[in-house]
């Protein structure tokens, strides 16, 4: 069998659609990838036994994705990309990654007679909603949010099989009218095999938070740092270090300047998998402190399953999903997502060893029999195995 997956942007790297792809190639099925690519990457490559075709996109193109429902030039790139695809291979299954390229997967579906997979990573929607570039007056003008919705209903309706991460996105899917058994959880856990553990100790002389993912105003990197300003009357021990970029990290720069929290907030640009991993490991407590919002209460970050692999402390801000996973493997606390003050609460609440529920051997336990990509693979197979003649 051949599906071809869709994918909207650079691959590799994408671990989740790496994951997926190597549970599916473990069956014998024959995977192939589309892309577009703003590096000039060749249009087609090998990697990893995984079949690359890539288009490359030119800027105007790409940029008219946010008005991709007013205007057809987005829709129209990937059309002629994937009609002539399909014209030299014949692909069995679609598997649509994300909701934006929804709509080629339904018209490949009634053109081909194929089935279509609908691989949900975020609450899209929800995520445009709270997106800065939506948030301009052209944003706003170009990308509504009612109008995703619209399609966003249209759409999963059309799917043959509807892949969540979490629990809560399934429910809120099933919430518009979709049957429970068309829906799938696929969660971004921890793959053992892409995952290098490293064991190191923490510096006994600081207590050292620990930060990495994109940086942007939806993590809530500005709470935590005001939070360290509060915490430094109190205890000159604590440290903060935060890996990786974004368009934020000029903003929160100023921030820890204007607070005096140089020598407390480490900005450490990007890492690779093993110096994240080295990094955890020489930590004591890992946060998680996305802004609540209607996508993040619906979200499923792989870091929170490495963490909990790592056996490390968690501090999370109140999401839905975030939160039954930490009291579920009672790896950590919560506090409120926008409040400095509630940070310094549960900050000190582990410090002082007053919550006496986290039990990161049972954590771990968890990982090893529920929470890992060992048990989400087979949901995935299982699922692929209905669309086999």
């Amino acid at each position: 069998m051949k599906i071809l997956m869709l994918l909207e942007g650079e691959f590799p790297p994408d671990t989740r659609v790496e994951n997926e792809i190597e549970t599916l190639q473990s069956q014998g099925y024959e995977v192939h990838i589309a892309c577009y690519t703003r590096k000039n990457k060749p249009k087609y490559e090998i990697f990893n036994k995984t079949i690359i075709h890539r288009k490359s996109i030119s800027d105007l193109i790409f940029k008219s994705s946010v008005g991709c429902l007013l205007f057809p030039f987005y829709f129209n790139f990937w059309r002629k990309f994937i009609h002539k695809l399909f014209k030299e291979y014949k692909f069995d299954i679609i598997h649509v990654h994300d909701l934006p390229l929804a709509k080629i997967g339904t018209e490949i579906k009634k053109k081909y007679k194929i089935p279509f997979i609908l691989d949900l990573h975020e609450n899209w929607p929800a995520a445009l909603e709270i997106a800065v570039h939506t948030n301009t007056i052209l944003g706003k003008m170009l990308s509504s949010t009612k109008q995703w919705r619209v399609y966003e209903r249209n759409m999963i309706k059309e799917a043959d099989a509807i892949i969540t991460v979490v629990d809560e996105m399934k429910v809120r899917v099933s919430k518009l009218g979709i049957p429970k058994n068309k829906i799938h959880i696929v969660s971004n856990t921890i793959n053992f095999n892409g995952f290098p553990l490293v064991k190191r100790m923490p510096d006994p002389n600081f207590i050292t938070l620990f930060y990495a993912g994109g940086i942007n105003i939806h993590r809530g990197l500005q709470v935590v740092i005001k939070a360290m300003s509060l915490i430094k009357k109190e205890r000159n021990n604590i440290r903060l270090n935060i890996i990786g970029r974004g368009s934020y990290k000029t903003i929160l720069e100023k921030l820890v300047k204007d607070l005096d929290l140089e020598k407390e907030v480490n900005f450490l640009g990007w890492k690779n998998l093993k110096e994240i991993s080295q990094l955890l490991s020489e930590s004591d407590i890992a946060l998680i402190p996305h802004l609540k919002s209607e996508q993040t209460d619906c979200s499923s970050p792989n870091k929170i399953y490495q963490y909990i692999y790592a056996q490390k402390t968690i501090l999370t801000s109140n999401c839905d999903s975030l939160v039954r996973i930490v009291n579920e493997t009672k790896s950590g606390i919560s506090y409120i997502h926008n409040s400095p003050e509630d940070f310094k609460r549960a900050l000190n609440e582990i410090l002082e060893m007053k919550n006496k529920t986290i039990d990161l051997d049972f954590g771990l336990k968890l990982i090893n029999t529920k929470y890992n990509w060992n048990v989400d693979s087979e949901r995935l197979i299982k699922m692929y195995k209905k669309f086999i003649v």
